[in-house]
């Protein structure tokens, strides 16, 4: 790893430890614009429309690269790596001249969020440098790590959150915004995306000092997080895989909004999934359409656990859990925050005890888009799962105390574009 850009001696081994690196960027004359090479981070392409439409936006489009498509995952690694390598040979993509840390903004939807981009050391769990807050599905990691081990190379950044201190990394980031970007552009959801360069050695001096005293909270990445340790592990120490690309969000500067994130039970009607709940929790019917079913789902949620299902063209809320049930289905050596999560209680009492539904791929969909889980429940013949988003300081609380939420609990965003900035791990 190149580390030539900041004072890296200099930086605690307790902190985080932020190094620049020559990004892989699109070259704009080679596409036909760059909102229609980018991408949502993988897990948030809805598929298969969303896949479909954003290979068509482009050829070059980066859902080429992080969700190849061919029918043994074997030959889907590889047709990444192909691709990568193809397109850096057409001159699609391109490595700046130097190492950088990038300042990242987007702007949109009432929300202006600046952070920066860089190769974060990664650091073992029980350093508590980097807090992760979800499980973790293996599968997902597996597949992950066969990605990045083949092209080698690190796709899309993690989004990361610290609360700084008015540190001179912030300095840093309200300077450089003010010079031109190298890249500035508009994606089809009406985010605007501005990228800059941080070469200068005092400024890299100063971004990793100000991010030295800090721990991170993964607010979105846990699979990929897990992938890079993974990764670490494979290969000897010193190498590039001991960093892994990752965007710092600033959350006490510019917070993040917290979304659910919903579950699609592909095998599993709503009638039968109504039926199957029993007395186990009060299950009432409320009108829709889908806004004024959330603002009823919002409201039952502010007096404690409660889900919209719906697939069928109705809406049911289910809440007021008997206590007995949960006391009889929710594992008691976890603290009282972590017992009481909407996501514990799907996850241990409807899911494995009314519903007896497995949390395979085959049953059970992870969907962040509200009306795309309700029109695929319809679309199947099953039942999507509406979910409330937990507060952030939950979350920041569970994780400091080294407990993780059940998997796919939280969307924090706005996520950043994939394909804006690449690292490979051989210019490294």
């Amino acid at each position: 790893m190149n580390t030539s850009g900041p004072a890296a001696d200099d930086v605690r081994a307790d902190g985080l430890r932020l190094l620049p690196f020559r990004g892989l960027r699109y070259v704009p004359e080679r596409v036909g614009s760059l909102a229609a090479v980018t991408s949502p981070p993988y897990d948030v392409v809805v598929r298969p429309d969303g896949l479909h439409h954003l290979e068509s936006a482009d050829p070059h489009n980066i859902v080429r690269l992080i969700l190849p498509q061919a029918v043994i995952a074997g030959a889907r690694h590889r047709k990444a790596a192909v691709t990568l390598d193809r397109w850096l040979a057409d001159g699609i993509l391109a490595p700046d001249p130097e190492p950088a840390l990038y300042v990242y903004e987007q702007h949109g939807d009432g929300i202006l969020q600046r952070g920066v981009i860089g190769a974060l050391e990664l650091s073992d769990p029980a350093q508590g440098i980097v807090l992760p807050h979800e499980d973790v599905m293996p599968h997902v990691v597996e597949d992950r790590a066969a990605l990045m081990r083949t092209t080698a190379a690190n796709l899309e950044p993690l989004l990361l959150t610290y609360r700084g201190d008015g540190d001179g990394a912030a300095d840093v980031i309200e300077r450089t915004v003010q010079r031109d970007p190298l890249l500035s552009t508009t994606t089809e959801d009406g985010f605007h995306h501005r990228l800059w360069s941080v070469t200068d050695p005092a400024e890299l001096a100063t971004v990793t000092a100000g991010l030295a005293d800090h721990q991170a909270l993964i607010a979105d990445g846990h699979h990929r997080w897990a992938t890079y340790l993974r990764l670490r592990e494979e290969h000897a120490s010193p190498s590039p895989w001991n960093y892994g690309l990752v965007l710092l969000i600033d959350t006490a500067r510019y917070p993040l909004r917290v979304r659910a994130i919903h579950r699609l039970l592909n095998r599993l009607p709503v009638a039968d999934a109504l039926a199957a709940v029993g007395d186990g929790f009060r299950v009432r019917r409320v009108e829709g359409p889908l806004p004024a079913a959330l603002e009823s789902l919002a409201s039952a949620a502010a007096e404690g656990n409660a889900f919209l299902l719906t697939g069928d063209g109705t809406f049911h809320l289910v809440d007021r859990p008997d206590p007995e049930l949960i006391a009889r289905t929710v594992r008691t050596d976890r603290p009282e925050a972590w017992r009481t999560l909407d996501a514990t209680v799907l996850h241990a009492t409807l899911l494995d005890h009314l519903w007896h539904t497995p949390d395979a791929p085959e049953h059970i969909s992870y969907i962040h888009d509200t009306a795309a889980a309700v029109e695929q429940a319809e679309r199947r013949g099953g039942t999507a799962v509406l979910m409330h988003p937990v507060r952030e300081e939950v979350v920041r609380d569970l994780a400091r105390q080294g407990v993780t939420m059940p998997r796919k609990s939280t969307s924090f965003g706005p996520k950043p574009a994939t394909g804006l900035v690449l690292r490979s791990l051989a210019l490294d």
